[in-house]
């Protein structure tokens, strides 16, 4: 009766701050956490779950139109091509599947993956560039992959895990590793043109680099666990700029949106709208939890998802928040680490003597750790409550990517 009365009230509490524009088509429910983001093609969504399998859903009813089980529990976000579609498992393997009816086409062997801790929720996501298949993996390597048979073309071994996504620019690969390196690789040949080391931090000296760069007009843009934000040239790694977030780690991909770049930061709990050219911050919106997930423009607004299990709608220019939903996880488990005002409860530590138990209960939350998709009005995503969402999002926008 006690937590009835605290969710009325809660939900009373957020409806003032709803307006609408986000409302739920429908959802389904996996067995397992999702962290990779949902991909999509003219009728289905693809994404794969914790409970070990790889998802086809027909994006207008929901239901799966088939599935394909693996050996992991940890999901890349995939990679369509053609009438392909390829993605990467904790088990050690990247997939290749006819994306018609999820029969397999192929698989490559790593040598196995390797996890960093807790937050390394994240897997490589292959790309495809003039014919190739890049990869990341946690046995330290990049790889270089035929989309044809799955056949090894070069590989290069970083000093760490490599779970952040490749990105090309001007034929070079740019990629990081949690050996704190982001590493220029020949994409032809593999061979290291160039790389930078993160300043590293105290606690965090390796400074690992756990997700894909931005690179725009010859600047890359990353974030790192040694709590900074960098500007590089695209060309020699040089450092062009610097901003350290005071409170923690950047660990999203920022991405740009007229001249300015937006993110999220894990223990600073906010949203961040800064300079592109400068590194100078125009705004930051305070929110209950961490980002990990990109943020996606639509229109003149941002999307992006929280580990508090809220997908928010965001002004791009003043950073308010003009509408909030939230997952089914959040709804549920929101009592068990919040009280009504949206502080953390009574008796909650975030980094206490419980570490492990205070993480799994916000994941209960519905954890939002992928980047949404976004097609004309919908908006879709997975959650750590181990649903996928369609959202109809009432104004019509442009195609997100997930970077």
């Amino acid at each position: 009766m006690k937590k009835l009365l605290f969710l009325n009230l809660y939900l009373l509490f957020t409806l003032c701050i709803a307006n609408g524009q986000l409302s739920k088509i429908w959802s389904f429910k996996t067995e397992g956490q999702i962290f990779a983001s949902v991909v999509t093609d003219v009728d289905k969504a693809y994404v794969g779950s914790g409970d070990g399998v790889f998802y086809a859903i027909d994006k207008t009813t929901g239901v799966p139109e088939w599935t394909y089980q693996t050996a992991g529990t940890k999901f890349s976000t995939a990679l369509l091509m053609d009438d392909l579609i390829c993605f990467g498992s904790n088990d050690g393997n990247l997939y290749a599947l006819n994306k018609e009816d999820g029969s397999v086409l192929w698989q490559h062997h790593s040598k196995g993956e390797k996890e960093q801790d807790m937050w390394d929720y994240y897997l490589s996501s292959p790309i495809l560039y003039k014919g190739v298949i890049y990869w990341g993996c946690g046995d330290s390597y990049v790889y270089a992959i035929s989309p044809k048979d799955g056949s090894e073309v070069w590989k290069y071994k970083t000093e760490g895990i490599v779970h952040a996504t490749p990105v090309m620019q001007d034929e070079k690969l740019l990629i990081g590793s949690f050996d704190g390196f982001l590493y220029a690789l020949n994409a032809e040949s593999g061979k290291l043109e160039w790389r930078f080391n993160t300043l590293g931090a105290h606690y965090f000296p390796n400074g690992a680099i756990q997700k894909a760069v931005l690179v725009n007009d010859g600047i890359v843009y990353f974030g790192s666990r040694d709590y900074n934000l960098y500007a590089l040239e695209a060309t020699s790694g040089r450092v062009l700029w610097n901003y350290r977030e005071p409170h923690g780690w950047i660990i999203a991909t920022p991405i740009l949106f007229k001249e300015h770049l937006y993110f999220g930061c894990s223990d600073g709990h906010q949203f961040c709208c800064m300079n592109a050219e400068t590194g100078i911050m125009k705004w930051t919106l305070p929110l209950t939890m961490r980002v990990f997930g990109e943020a996606v423009p639509v229109n003149d607004k941002m999307v992006f998802g929280s580990h508090n299990g809220i997908l928010y709608l965001v002004d791009a220019s003043e950073g308010t928040v003009l509408d909030q939903f939230r997952t089914e996880g959040h709804i549920e488990n929101y009592s068990e680490v919040y009280s009504a005002t949206g502080s953390f409860k009574e008796g909650f530590e975030l980094y206490g003597s419980d570490m492990l138990g205070s993480e799994q209960k916000i994941l209960n939350l519905g954890s939002i750790l992928s980047t949404p998709t976004i097609e004309e009005d919908r908006i879709y995503f997975g959650s750590a409550d181990g649903h996928i969402y369609s959202v109809h999002y009432s104004g019509k926008a442009a195609p997100g990517k997930i970077k």
